[in-house]
């Protein structure tokens, strides 16, 4: 059975839910993975009210959508990070702007919340991010003390695992998008975080082949590594444009620019081998929605969605019920 195709509202959270239904519905797509910012999913209604996840669900079906995940990535951020800069006062409530640890305590308050609003929408997975502690350490000049390191991962678990045992005793897993400034951004530090939690059951990942990718990590790696806790994924591609004068680190220039050394891009238009990617998931056995974030800074992104979609659809085909060759040896 072909896995759902739904669109992440994250990057279109400027329109109101219902414009998105439509628009979504009429590219092509199953469902949508429900955005916890703009009008597209409120954590703390959803918490509190069955009726208010029932309107979402009777707004969805109206368009002939469904979702499978609402995604809590702005506010998982604030959780670790040391909140100490403007750049993620937008995160939270005004009031908490250029409070470090008010920041903190929303996030924890909103990521709480989204597992019992996960609950009472019916979905199963909230992907999201963890922030970091320790991602200002990524280069050790001037030189790291290396025990800090751990004691990052240490604050980590002290503010996640009372996270995640209400995730658990909600019935719900949260899937951290493996990223850079998160306590995971690679394969060795997935496996520093997972034994960090000691391997908490309701700790898993959302697959997005694109961050991993401009890295030069293998994506197909990460999912022999850790597909037994790939809880959802993004379908999401990336392009390196290494020309020998720039890197993978940005640059200091913004997305669009000329000179970066990768951009993201439309899917099917970059350098991730989604083939290779659909056929590892088709043998881990995972049936969970491929949910596209759409993003690339030169392309229009309603051609780019119904094209994403288009492309993908070719890929989300059914495994075969037993071997080819099978018919050989029928008398």
């Amino acid at each position: 059975m072909p896995r759902p195709l739904t669109l992440f509202t994250g990057q279109w959270a400027d329109l109101p839910l219902e414009v998105m239904c439509q628009k979504a519905a009429d590219f092509g797509y199953d469902g949508l993975e429900l955005a916890c910012w703009g009008d597209h999913f409120d954590v703390f209604k959803g918490a509190e009210s069955k009726a208010y996840c029932d309107e979402k669900h009777a707004l969805l079906a109206k368009y002939g959508l469904k979702t499978w995940a609402i995604s809590n990535h702005l506010a998982g951020q604030l959780i670790c990070d040391p909140n100490n800069d403007k750049r993620s006062d937008g995160f939270a409530p005004a009031d908490c702007a250029g409070n470090a640890e008010k920041k903190r305590q929303f996030g924890i308050k909103s990521m709480k919340a989204a597992a019992k609003a996960a609950k009472n929408l019916g979905v199963k997975v909230v992907p999201g991010f963890t922030g970091s502690p320790i991602w200002q350490y990524i280069y050790s000049f001037p030189p790291n003390d290396w025990a800090e390191i751990e004691a990052g991962y240490a604050r980590f678990a002290e503010l996640f695992v009372p996270i995640l045992d209400e995730f658990k005793a909600n019935g719900v897993k949260f899937a951290l998008e493996v990223h850079p400034t998160e306590i995971a951004y690679d394969i060795p530090t997935t496996h520093k975080t997972l034994k960090a939690i000691k391997y908490h059951e309701s700790f898993g990942f959302n697959f997005d082949p694109s961050h991993l990718q401009w890295q030069g990590i293998d994506p197909v790696r990460f999912l022999d590594e850790f597909g037994d806790r790939v809880f959802h994924v993004h379908m999401k591609d990336c392009v390196v444009l290494l020309n020998g004068s720039n890197g993978i680190l940005g640059s200091h220039l913004n997305f669009g620019e000329a000179g970066r050394g990768w951009e993201f891009c439309s899917l099917g238009r970059g350098d991730v081998d989604f083939e290779a990617i659909v056929r590892k998931l088709n043998k881990l056995g995972y049936h969970g929605p491929l949910s596209v974030e759409w993003e690339d800074p030169n392309m229009d992104r309603e051609f780019g969605a119904r094209d994403a979609c288009e492309y993908l659809k070719s890929l989300n085909y059914p495994v075969p019920a037993g071997v080819f060759d099978e018919a050989f040896t029928k008398k």
